[in-house]
């Protein structure tokens, strides 16, 4: 690849960058152990799929739809 090309000499800079980093690779670390946490055991047990459980499949549109504008106020 050639070594002027902008994508290389970004590649490279992060690459760099990572390759280099001491607490860095701590902090992402944990970042990433956060994420999970939070899109996959927190959904699961917090998050259930309402529209699934009430409407019929295929109706799903119309349940939604029903459900906004029949809101109580």
């Amino acid at each position: 690849m050639n070594k002027q090309n902008f994508f290389y000499r970004v590649y490279d800079l992060y690459a760099d960058g990572f390759r280099n980093m001491t607490l860095g690779r701590t902090l992402w670390a944990i970042i990433l152990i956060k994420l999970f946490v939070m899109f996959a055991i927190l959904k699961v047990f917090f998050f259930p799929n309402f529209i699934k459980e009430h409407a019929d499949k295929g109706e799903e549109p119309e349940f939604v739809a029903t459900q906004t504008l029949n809101v109580e106020r």
